[in-house]
């Protein structure tokens, strides 16, 4: 099997009309369930041609950058930064930095009340989207479903909050019984054109597909199965708005529940506190499903396994939401480890010219 030819096209972000197609070195995409990803590569510029070509079109915030692998989409992003630079023996390139589909909602705000009585959450989600795009320059072309959930919410966004678009969406799917997004980047069946699918999954963003299996020995060179206890509590209350209107009067803002895990306590662990603010949450039932979903959240330590392995056909970026089974027999685990996990974040790398061809997989437990 041949290297793999990987190249970014560079589009226009509104339009996705193809401006020029580029080599480039140095690269490393990721794409990840809940957090935004991101491009980090280097143009090469080794002549006159090359500059000029390059220089008019890398464009910081309107333009879009796709990357193939062998004519296959592997990433979507916003270029959001580039440094041309000269080294010391004189070769020119451009460093440029882009993120995921997704960061364009980072830069949106909310400059419109909205109200959704008793609607899907789904649905609430594919408004604050469809307002972003409703705008004049604001649709950039990110489609979506229109499966639902089962789990009606009610919602009011204040203009006067100028909330970004990113964040009423992070906050919306964060509640109890919420569910997951991300901006998924391929290409359409029928047509084969570009795409970007808000892909939203309740609860969870997941893939049918039967596991697949990584060993170690074999094609898992490295792994890692970090624990960070520093988020755990078991007690947690949560905070929303100031439920005082007079303000020569002493402001005091809405609490939830106070929630106290009992059986953790019971099981031997320290009381660890933890709380949440809500500044503009001012409906006790909503901070309730707020405080329930992050205390759920911190009850346990945050464990994010990651692995590396050598690409194969079974390795690309469609695996984010699909389950893996992760064997390994070694020192740490001399009775054997074989656990499923599902998949929430992909690092790819490029072969090189001493080093092969890597995705690094971060995992979480599977359900």
């Amino acid at each position: 099997m041949g290297t793999p030819a990987y190249r970014v096209l560079v589009c226009d972000l509104r339009s996705d009309a193809l401006l020029d197609v580029l080599p480039v070195t140095e690269v490393s995409v990721e794409d990840y369930i809940g957090k935004a990803g991101s491009l980090h590569a280097t143009v090469p510029v080794p002549n006159r041609e090359i500059a000029d070509r390059v220089r008019p079109i890398l464009r910081g915030g309107r333009t879009a950058l796709w990357v193939e692998r062998d004519r296959d989409i592997w990433w979507g992003g916003i270029l959001w930064s580039k440094t041309p630079k000269i080294d010391e023996r004189g070769y020119a390139s451009y460093e440029i930095q882009a993120g995921t589909f997704d960061t364009y909602l980072d830069h949106r705000r909310l400059f419109e009340s909205l109200r959704a009585e008793n609607i899907d959450q789904l649905d609430i989600a594919r408004n604050l989207v469809d307002y972003a795009q409703s705008l004049p320059g604001g649709d950039i072309g990110i489609a979506y479903d229109t499966h639902l959930s089962g789990i009606k919410r009610t919602r009011s966004y204040s203009k006067h909050d100028q909330t970004p678009i990113r964040e009423l969406l992070d906050k919306l799917a964060a509640v109890e019984d919420g569910f997951e997004w991300r901006i998924r980047c391929d290409r359409t069946a029928d047509t084969g054109r570009r795409r970007k699918l808000l892909e939203l999954g309740y609860p969870r963003i997941a893939r049918g597909e039967a596991d697949i299996v990584l060993n170690h020995p074999g094609p898992v060179l490295t792994y890692e199965h970090p624990e960070d206890a520093t988020t755990v509590a078991n007690v947690w209350q949560a905070r929303g708005a100031s439920n005082n209107n007079n303000q020569a009067a002493e402001s005091k803002p809405l609490l939830s529940e106070l929630l106290v895990d009992e059986q953790a306590l019971a099981d031997g662990w320290p009381r660890l506190d933890g709380a949440s603010d809500h500044s503009s949450v001012d409906d006790a039932t909503t901070l309730g499903q707020y405080a329930r979903g992050e205390a759920a959240h911190a009850r346990r330590p945050q464990v994010i396994p990651a692995v590396t392995c050598r690409l194969d056909q079974g390795v690309t970026p469609d695996l984010i939401g699909r389950t893996v089974r992760l064997r390994a027999r070694d020192l740490l685990y001399p009775d054997g480890y074989d656990t499923r996990h599902r998949v929430v974040g992909i690092t790819v790398t490029p072969p090189t010219r001493d080093k092969g061809e890597t995705a690094t997989l971060t995992l979480e437990a599977a359900a």
